[in-house]
């Protein structure tokens, strides 16, 4: 699930969410919803941003697997 891996990688890296908003340039909001599994559709806008932050594709943020 897109909630548990965001925040997974989120605590690897150390961030809080508030980093991990300013490193987006997401709102605090927006990543509180994320995480708690409250944004069932996210934008590919806001996917693109959270695997260019932690340094992966879309596909592995969001555990898809060919």
């Amino acid at each position: 699930m897109l909630a548990e891996r965001v925040r997974k990688f989120r605590k690897e890296k150390g961030w809080s969410q508030q980093k991990l908003a300013e490193k987006t340039g997401l709102s605090f909001n927006a990543i509180t919803k994320i995480e708690q599994g409250r944004a069932e559709y996210p934008r590919l806008k806001t996917l693109i941003k959270l695997a260019d932050v932690f340094g992966m594709s879309i596909d592995k943020l969001v555990g898809r697997k060919l």
